[in-house]
């Protein structure tokens, strides 16, 4: 039987954490976008070049992963929190995880990050937070006339008053992997 090779998907907060980075003979992967938000000469950035010359391999997903990730954070209502590194981060998991051989893991304590990657079966670790305990399903509500939407919406159609972000369905979720 083959052993999975661990693969661990770095988010921005995993670099910026300054915890030291240290996963055994795991590979360490992560997105350019993530490199994009450092800036040159900081500590994060020196932390950054110290992962790269450990073995971080910088790499891009592709289309379909990213179009899946755009897909799956509309249903859980999390399209408007997660940036553009933050679906790269999640779209590059996803397309590693169809190799058979990987056993692929994001590290972040991003609550969209982990809420979408739960949805999509991925497994996270957080840095600094505890991490997600519940899955949540994001909606918005109006401020005005109170009528509820599953999509996310900045103004009420109906009476034209700003709407709110509200959780309009949450499941507890046991499969992050430090919990297996």
């Amino acid at each position: 039987m083959n052993k999975k090779i661990k693969k661990y998907v770095l988010d921005t907060s995993a670099i910026l954490s300054g915890k030291p980075i240290d996963l055994g003979e795991a590979e360490i992967v992560t997105t350019s976008r993530v490199s994009d938000e450092l800036s040159p000469g900081g500590r994060d950035y020196q932390n950054f070049q110290y992962l790269r010359e450990k073995g971080l391999v910088v790499l891009s997903p592709d289309k379909d992963a990213v179009d899946e990730v755009q897909k799956i954070s509309n249903t859980t209502g999390d399209k408007n929190r997660l940036s553009k590194t933050d679906i790269e981060v999640l779209a590059l998991a996803l397309e590693l995880k169809k190799h058979k051989n990987f056993e692929i893991i994001i590290l972040t304590d991003d609550y969209s990050i982990q809420n979408v990657a739960n949805t999509l079966n991925l497994k996270f670790e957080a840095i600094n937070q505890v991490g997600i305990t519940k899955r949540f399903k994001w909606g918005c509500r109006c401020r005005g006339c109170g009528k509820k939407f599953k999509d996310s919406i900045k103004i009420c159609p109906i009476c034209g008053t700003e709407t709110r972000n509200i959780v309009s369905n949450k499941k507890v979720i046991n499969n992050r992997s430090d919990k297996e």
